[in-house]
């Protein structure tokens, strides 16, 4: 098993070396190397947030606009302690590696995450290169989407009552109505999700994508509860190299599968890349 993997490891590298653009696609995996949390189940998410599993609040109770119109203060608790650790979090290092890699393509790295965290732009990937499909939580928007307007998170620093998941500062408010505002995220039961900006992105990744010759695919740490990325991955015509410790079985399509974890096999795919370039 150990001599399959290390055979796969360096069919990864030479598959890269062979490429003249990236696309890197990551879900909610690729975070745990930095210590984000992953909701994976409502074990992890009721350990990251106690106050929520005393009162046996599912994730998909509370990332909800129904959650902030019941109460605002409680569901900006919870989005206003993600948006703070999110803030403070250091990207880990298989974030270099994968800029590293790109810089040394013609056509760079584009990338897509389902991801609403922004560790990518904050890693110093080009914001103009990500494509973030659920939205971002430094982006805001009018819960009652009095017009359609995004804008950033500048100026709201949130203080957090964590034993009670309560926010104890005002929440951000529309600058038009003055309503109150919710992050510009794709939560669940949405029909007010204002998408302008993630379509944008889409766009722009369409347009990359359609230049580029011999793609190659790194897909980091995309579940398969919700698999938007998953199925992206192996639609975009590239050979696909699925990290994932859990689900890197890649069924009726070309590709790698590795079965590490994110900066693990990264570190070790950047390493014996690094021997085929000498």
């Amino acid at each position: 098993m150990e001599t399959d993997l290390a055979t796969t490891l360096k069919q990864c590298a030479s598959t890269i070396a062979d490429a003249d653009a990236l696309l890197v696609t990551a879900g909610a995996g690729m975070g745990v190397d930095s210590g984000l949390p992953d909701f994976r189940g409502n074990e992890g998410f009721w350990k990251a947030y106690p106050a929520l599993a005393s009162s046996g609040t599912s994730f998909t109770e509370i990332a909800t606009p129904a959650a902030f119109r019941a109460d605002a203060a409680r569901a900006w608790g919870f989005y206003g302690h993600r948006l703070q650790l999110y803030r403070d979090t250091v990207p880990h290092e298989g974030f270099r590696l994968l800029r590293d890699i790109a810089n040394d393509m013609p056509w760079g790295a584009f990338v897509l995450t389902s991801n609403v965290d922004g560790q990518f732009q904050k890693a110093g990937f080009e914001p103009t290169r990500v494509a973030e499909i659920h939205g971002s939580i430094h982006h805001l928007q009018c819960l009652q989407r009095c017009r359609d307007a995004i804008w950033e998170t500048t100026g709201f620093t949130p203080r957090v009552n964590q034993s009670e998941c309560r926010l104890d500062t005002e929440p951000p408010r529309c600058p038009h109505c003055g309503g109150i505002a919710r992050p510009n995220i794709l939560m669940f039961d949405d029909w007010d999700w204002i998408h302008t900006r993630s379509a944008a992105q889409s766009e722009a990744l369409a347009a990359w994508h359609a230049r580029v010759n011999r793609i190659v695919v790194i897909e980091i740490g995309a579940g398969v509860d919700i698999p938007t990325v998953r199925r992206f991955s192996e639609r975009a015509m590239g050979t696909l190299l699925r990290i994932n410790p859990r689900a890197p079985e890649i069924p009726g399509h070309k590709g790698l599968s590795v079965p590490l974890g994110g900066l693990t096999a990264l570190r070790e795919i950047h390493r014996h890349w690094t021997l085929l370039r000498r």
